[in-house]
């Protein structure tokens, strides 16, 4: 099977003589409503032409069914965040042809003279947040975006300036190559109510050198009215980073986030990671948010409850826990985590008190997990408190 993946404008394209001598001689033609609508004339009176729409699973099954040689219209290069890369990674044993065009950030970089080859792209393009959030949280000073229609230009800076990255300009394009494209500058606060039209991408370039805030004083967060002292300090909280190894890890839970002061900052130190935090109280939902937006953290997913009740089957597992409250309920809490818990993976508990050390010792022997870090802070006057990390064995 012979599957040839030709890039085209959003305008009615020219084709070489090589490449309409295949078009008139292919019967199995795929592209999104728009490229039909540019290609038509140029299609023999007997072309079966499939519809490119999300989810894939119709046209996946439909080339599956013939397995004939099919031709297929993209926008701009199908290798860049498109859907050659789908039709490779489904079809790898096909033999794949590839006429490309210029990809929209491209033609973007050529319609501002910027050199995009300077420009970290990140797609969000049927995807969610992460990648995007890490980019902020790494202070990357250029960024291409791709969009789509749920996460447009207006959704990205609304986000962008929530979370007070507002240090940023935008440069605009629409409809790239084709009789409407359109391209100017903007800022992240014109970027709300601005109207676009898809298809759309842009650049992201800071306007200064500033970057979030690592290693926070504790009398900067927003914490409990009356809990005042429940706040994990913060010479605690990096050596808590630090026992929980995450440098190389990915989906980290926070059990008892509180005010979310160990979760935002891991989001800062690793913004790799996936982080996910569990808070009983209903009213810490909002606190945690709050902080968030202040120390400049999106991506932290919450759960407000019981954490006991949470459903987790479909969860990516995680790698690194912290145990930050357990309501006096522990060993079930642990026995859940465990449940989830990577081989490998790292648990921590930060230990007030002689009994709490104890139960959590003798849990992780009754389970047979090491002991990777056993350390006893105290910060000022406050009663010294032991950080203690287990590792649970690889099998």
């Amino acid at each position: 099977m012979k599957i040839t993946i030709i890039g085209i404008y959003d305008r009615k394209p020219e084709f070489s003589p090589e490449l309409k001598e295949l078009i008139s001689g292919a019967t199995n033609f795929a592209g999104g409503e728009r490229h039909f609508r540019l290609v038509k004339e140029w299609l023999p009176s007997n072309a079966d032409w499939t519809p490119i729409m999300n989810p894939l699973g119709a046209l996946l099954r439909k080339i599956r069914e013939r397995q004939e040689n099919w031709v297929v219209f993209a926008s701009g290069d199908p290798l860049f965040f498109g859907i050659g890369n789908t039709l490779k990674r489904e079809f790898s044993e096909a033999e794949f042809t590839f006429f490309p065009a210029f990809n929209s950030l491209q033609l973007l970089g050529h319609r501002f003279g910027i050199n995009y080859g300077e420009f970290k792209t990140v797609s969000l393009t049927g995807r969610d947040w992460h990648v995007f959030d890490k980019a902020l949280l790494q202070g990357e000073e250029r960024l291409g975006i791709l969009t789509d229609r749920e996460r447009t230009p207006a959704a990205i800076a609304a986000r962008m300036l929530e979370f007070g990255y507002a240090n940023y300009r935008l440069f605009y394009g629409e409809r790239l190559g084709g009789e409407k494209e359109r391209v100017l500058e903007l800022s992240l606060q014109q970027a709300l109510t601005f109207e676009f039209h898809h298809p759309n991408c842009f650049f992201l370039e800071k306007t200064d050198e500033a970057v979030p805030q690592k290693g926070i004083p504790e009398q900067a967060f927003v914490i409990l009215k009356d809990r005042p002292k429940m706040i994990t300090k913060m010479p605690v909280r990096l050596a808590t980073l630090a026992a929980l190894e995450l440098h190389d890890k990915h989906v980290f839970w926070d059990i008892g986030a509180c005010t979310g002061s160990i979760s935002i900052e891991v989001r800062l130190h690793f913004p790799q990671l996936k982080v996910v935090a569990f808070e009983k109280r209903k009213e810490s939902g909002e606190i945690i948010f709050q902080n968030a937006r202040k120390f400049r953290t999106p991506g932290i997913r919450l759960f407000t409850g019981d954490y006991l009740e949470v459903e987790k089957e479909d969860w990516e597992r995680p790698d690194a826990v912290f145990l930050g409250g357990y309501d006096g309920r522990m060993e079930q809490i642990l026995d859940d985590v465990n449940l989830w818990l990577t081989p490998g993976g790292m648990l921590v508990l930060n230990s007030v008190s002689e009994e709490s050390r104890s139960r959590f010792l003798d849990w992780g022997k009754s389970h047979d997990y090491l002991i990777r870090f056993q350390q006893v802070l105290a910060v000022d006057k406050y009663n010294p408190i032991t950080i203690i990390a287990l590792k649970k064995k690889s099998r």
